[in-house]
This record gives structure tokens, C-alpha cells and sequence, in this order.
């Protein structure tokens, strides 16, 4: 797998800073080499979008000097620090104090290449965070009509347009895809702004109250209708009426419905008295009434009145590109409702995000990032810990191998490089532990106290 993400590589022996820069290139980074620490920072900044490598021992400024440079530009620069073997103790104190990695000389080129490979798409994540928070905090908190695809653009565009038109609006979306939001920004953008957004839900009540939740009624109209009550049609003259899974009203409440879209006027329950209305209707489908199939027994006529414009919103599996950025406004909103902290995007998360399908759409995000924040999500998105000795992407007897040299080294420290104590601790062979020290290139001198010498040699 090529990765083009920018790499700085910084190293005085120039041998060696050639050929690890031939190394990086054939992986497909783009290595940016110095011979000098002071040189690779002078042209870095903190918008720098890659990972640093440098080797510890340098004159003038040392790696891990650079590193504390580097970490005070962006604490969240990965920099992987390339160490002999008289330095490891150097790396892990500099590991300790946030670097991201640090690699034995020599080192398979493989080792390297993995270690770039993840620092640069743990700097990618980093950079999408801080943008995906910038873009999130520039949303107004009210319009949450989120999306950078043409899609999106070609939508809002549309309705800036018509926002002001009075013209009646067919919204026809998945469900949860945002059709009342789109509703309530053509309210808003419009002169009706002042006016009431009344919003009412076709497929939630049951026909014997729907007819009076519409037209209103007066008192004695029916049993039980005591006073006198304003419909959702008046209330909302001088506004907007949206008309939710309008595919669901009643076949009686319909034949009414087009003469108000019509006329412009209504009869309550109870009077014959005509009430003018001055609204603008915003009906919304979850199926294409243009098609007689999935139309049921939604009237034809009614479907041509409301289909002046009609505006489709694409469901998110169409616009994966604006998912991130989506999740990053609900997980802001959810945060700062539940009083939490905002959560990273980590790479599972991410994946999460940008396979699965969202039938539910936008809502369904919303409840995700709702959950995320509220730490619900978390073991199915637990990440392992991002230290130098746990290596997902190798395999197996690498990383089995890779554990065994850094718990070798451990147990040695421990014990002051003393050889006998050290077997002892492991439980292995004396000759078993001197072919591992070979193999994985440990040099036991360097672990020495002042009680450190195997007295019985090698």
C-alpha cells in the first residue's frame, strides 16, 4: 500500500540518510531529507501534515532536543526517533514524554516503513479532528443542513431561491434525511420568518382527530368538542405549514386538503363560516408520489398541486464525504448538551462512519454521536493502545518476536544487566538467552550496574 503523506527525515550520517530516504520513497511518502536538525526545523510548521524521523545522536541539536521543538509547535506531530543501541534509554524517556515511536539501529526496512505508515495516518486523523471542529463551530447551532458535496450545494443553493417565492414545496427523502429541516429553512430564508412554522406529522394521528387538528372546530361541532379550537391550517397563515409523510393522510382529508391548496381558505368543524388563510405549504414523502406503484391511494390531482418544485434530499450512503463532518456538528451539539468532552474521531470510528450504510440517515448519526459522547459506543469502537510495542499491522511472530527483545530488555534493567538473575527471571537456558540476545541484536553491557558482569563469562 502507497502512501503519498509528506515525511521530514533528518540524519548527519548521509549514507545512511540516503539510503532511508530511498527506503521511504519506494513506500510512496514524499521525504523531505536534512542533514541537520536545525535545518528541518527551520522549514517545518505546525500545519505540517506528515510525520518526523530523526536520528538521536546529532551534533548541535541533538533528536531528541528536536523533538521538544517539535512538540512545542504541535504537541500532536508524530516523530519517530531512530536510536543506537547506547541511546534506547534516551528513546524511551522521549517515548515517555510523547513521541511516537522509536526504531533500533539497524532495523528492518519494514519496521520503518509500518512506523511511518501509522504515524501518518494517526497525523491525518488528528488534522481531520481539528478541521471537522472548525468547520463544526463555524455551523450555526439551528442548521444542521450540513454537507460539502455538490449534492448538498446544488440543495442549499436551491433553496435560497425559492425560500422567498411563496411557491408550494414536495420534499421526498429516506427517513430521517432531514426533511423538516429543509422545511424550516425555506420558513426562515423566507418574508414568513415572523410567521408560525406549524408542523404536523400526517402519519401520527388517527383519522377522527386528524380532520380537526387541520381545520379546527367550534364548540358542539362534535362530541366532546367543547371550545373552540384554531386548526394547524389557520394557525399557520402568514407562515408555513409542513405537512410530514403526507402519503399517509386519510383519502377524505385529502379531497379537503386540495381545495385549501386551491382556495386558500378553510371551513372548521361546526361553522359554515369561510376563513381566509395566506400560507405556503411544505409537504414531505418518504416515497415518489410520482410513481402510481409506490402512490397507493394518494390522490393524483393533489400530488400536481403539491408538485410545484420538488426537492430530493440524497440519503448519506449518497454522500459519504459529508459524514465526518455531520458526525463532528452532532458530536459537538450532543457534548455540549450532555456537558461532556468532545470526543477524537479515532480511526475506528472513522471506518465505523464511512462503512456502514446509515439506513436511519441523519438521525440515526445523531444518536450515534449522541451515544459516542456518552461513552455507550466504546467498547465497540476500543482502539488498541498506540505504543511502540503493540504493532496491529505486523504479523504475529513479528509482533511475538518484537515483545520478546523489549521484555528481554526490561528484565535486564531490572537487574542491572546481571546475567544470572536475568535467566532466572525468564525461566530460559543460558545458551537460549545468549542467541537471543544475538538474534535481536541486545547488547547486555549496556544494561551493566556496578554488579552487573556475568563473572562466569560467556
Amino acid at each position: 500500500m502507497n502512501d503519498s503523506s509528506p515525511v521530514f527525515l533528518i540524519d548527519d550520517d548521509k549514507d545512511l540518510l540516503k539510503a532511508t530516504k530511498q527506503t521511504l520513497e519506494l513506500a510512496g511518502f514524499v521525504v523531505s531529507a536534512f542533514s541537520s536538525a536545525s535545518d528541518a526545523l527551520s522549514a517545518l510548521d505546525a500545519d505540517f501534515a506528515g510525520v518526523v524521523v530523526s536520528d538521536i545522536r546529532m551534533p548541535q541539536m541533538d533528536g531528541q532536543q528536536l523533538f521538544s521543538h517539535v512538540k512545542d509547535r504541535d504537541a500532536d506531530m508524530p516523530v519517530i526517533l531512530m536510536t543506537g543501541h547506547g541511546d534506547i534509554p534516551m528513546a524511551v524517556q522521549a517515548i515517555q514524554d510523547g513521541a511516537y515511536d522509536f526504531i533500533a539501529k539497524p532495523f528492518a526496512t519494514d519496521r520503518l516503513v509500518q512506523s511511518v505508515r501509522r504515524a501518518a495516518e494517526k497525523r491525518r486523523l488528528v488534522l481531520e479532528n481539528r478541521s471537522l471542529r472548525r468547520a463544526a463551530e463555524q455551523a450555526q447551532d439551528d442548521l444542521p443542513l450540513i454537507g460539502q458535496t455538490p449534492a448538498m450545494e446544488r440543495l442549499r443553493h436551491t433553496l435560497r431561491q425559492i425560500a422567498d417565492t411563496d411557491v408550494d414545496v414536495l420534499v421526498t427523502g429516506e427517513t430521517g434525511s432531514g426533511k423538516e429541516v429543509v422545511a424550516s429553512l425555506l420558513h426562515r430564508w423566507s418574508r414568513r420568518a415572523k410567521g408560525n412554522f406549524v408542523a404536523l406529522n400526517c402519519g401520527a394521528l388517527p383519522e377522527t382527530i386528524i380532520e380537526s387538528e387541520l381545520f379546527g372546530h367550534e364548540p358542539g361541532a362534535f362530541t366532546g368538542a367543547q371550545k373552540k379550537r384554531i386548526g394547524r391550517i389557520e394557525h399557520a397563515s402568514a407562515g408555513t405549514l409542513f405537512l410530514d409523510e403526507i402519503e399517509s393522510m386519510p383519502p377524505s382529508i385529502q379531497v379537503q386538503m386540495l381545495r385549501v391548496l386551491e382556495m386558500r381558505e378553510v371551513t372548521p368543524l361546526g361553522t359554515n363560516e369561510v376563513r381566509p388563510v395566506d400560507l405556503r405549504v411544505v409537504a414531505a414523502a418518504k416515497v415518489d408520489l410520482g410513481d402510481p406503484a409506490q402512490r397507493g391511494d394518494f390522490r393524483e390531482d393533489l400530488y400536481y398541486r403539491l408538485n410545484v418544485v420538488t426537492l430530493s434530499i440524497p440519503p448519506l450512503r449518497e454522500r459519504r464525504a459529508d459524514i465526518p463532518l455531520l458526525f463532528s456538528y452532532f458530536a459537538k451539539r450532543a457534548a455540549s448538551r450532555f456537558k461532556r468532552e468532545m470526543p477524537e474521531m479515532s480511526s475506528s470510528v472513522h471506518r465505523h462512519l464511512q462503512q456502514h450504510d446509515w439506513p436511519g440517515n441523519v438521525r440515526e448519526l445523531s444518536h450515534f454521536a449522541e451515544r459516542l459522547v456518552l461513552g455507550l459506543e466504546t467498547a465497540a469502537m476500543q482502539e488498541p493502545r498506540d505504543t511502540p510495542s503493540s504493532d496491529g499491522t505486523l504479523p504475529l511472530p513479528a509482533r511475538i518476536e518484537r515483545y520478546e527483545a523489549e521484555l528481554i530488555r526490561e528484565t535486564l534493567s531490572q537487574n542491572n544487566g546481571d546475567v544470572r538473575r536475568t535467566i532466572e527471571a525468564l525461566g530460559i537456558p543460558r545458551k537460549t538467552f545468549y542467541d537471543k540476545l544475538q538474534r535481536h541484536g541486545i547488547v547486555r553491557g549496556e544494561f551493566a550496574g556496578s554488579e552487573g558482569s556475568d563473572r562466569r563469562g560467556a
